[in-house]
């Protein structure tokens, strides 16, 4: 079997020693080739070219946005043949994907299930988001994407690299872009199929798996029938009042607990679904900033990746 690692090595939790043992260990069970990233978009170009040249496996070691470039890299081109399995070993900080998917957080223990998996031939097929927004191309996401608040927080964290991307450093971007939110977001439409729409949307989540994201090590759930083997669910607020907002967060922060009010719009197994505005809104997708769209197509695709797991 031939395989690539592609490891960020700025990604949060991922170090040398770490990157070496876990090539030492691939190395042993199949033809190793190495990329280390040092630029963005490094890594999807890395795995576009591995799928080009028929590699059967490529290993992410990094954090989520990592792992998007390179889901997207095996996806770009596939020729009307499978793409190459994807390995995850997790090295950033939050790791929503790997989790979701039940790999372990720690790296070791990661790249055990992976030798595991490439013995066994263990598989499992995962469906995607697919967002386009208008005039760009598309992206695929592996958890969610979303429009307004949370898009605003990613990019502000961007702004910040030179930050540690703690909890707390979330927390502390979220509230400040809350207030400024809370005065200036833009009214948005939601879409629906059968023809439903939803309007006056002060943001929209979009997610492919729950839970959408975590906080340090709880999980946040806003859509908990939302699984990797049906179709995307929609999370959206009509207001970003105070009380609203702490009902809200009082809820997905509770354990178990399915989200609800009258100025939430919630959705699960979503086919496909679009979101304007009448003036730009920023857009984020696996926590990775895209900028600001008017119009933004959103899609599920079932099997659209084999993971090794």
């Amino acid at each position: 079997m031939r395989a690539l690692l592609v490891v960020n090595p700025q990604a949060t939790a991922t170090t040398a020693a770490g990157r070496d043992v876990l090539a030492h260990a691939l190395a042993s069970s199949v033809k190793l080739d190495i990329v280390e990233t040092d630029h963005r978009g490094h890594a999807r170009k890395a795995a576009s070219g591995a799928a080009a040249e028929g590699v059967d496996l490529v290993v992410a070691h990094g954090g989520d946005g990592t792992v998007n470039e390179v889901v997207n890299g095996l996806l770009d081109s596939t020729d009307g043949g499978p793409p190459p399995v994807l390995g995850v070993v997790p090295g950033g900080s939050a790791n929503v994907f790997a989790r979701a998917l039940g790999l372990p957080r720690d790296p070791v223990e990661a790249t055990h299930r992976l030798l595991m998996a490439i013995e066994t031939g263990s598989r499992r097929e995962v469906g995607l988001g697919r967002v386009e927004p208008v005039g760009t191309p598309g992206r695929w996401f592996t958890f969610n994407a979303g429009l307004g608040w949370d898009a605003d927080v990613v990019a502000e964290v961007e702004r910040r690299r030179d930050k540690q991307a703690s909890p707390l450093l979330y927390a502390t971007i979220a509230l400040t872009s809350y207030f400024r939110q809370m005065r200036e977001a833009p009214q948005l439409r939601v879409e629906l199929p059968g023809g439903e729409l939803v309007h006056d949307v002060r943001l929209a989540f979009v997610s492919n798996t729950d839970p959408w994201t975590y906080l340090g090590g709880k999980p946040i759930s806003i859509n908990p029938e939302t699984s990797f083997d049906g179709g995307l669910g929609l999370f959206a607020l009509r207001s970003l009042g105070p009380t609203t907002v702490a009902r809200t967060l009082s809820q997905i922060l509770l354990p178990k607990f399915e989200p609800s009010g009258g100025n939430l719009v919630r959705r699960d197994d979503v086919d496909y679904l679009r979101v304007s505005s009448s003036q730009p809104v920023r857009l984020q997708v696996d926590g990775d900033d895209l900028g600001e769209h008017s119009q933004v197509g959103f899609s599920s695709v079932p099997a659209a990746l084999r993971v090794a797991v």
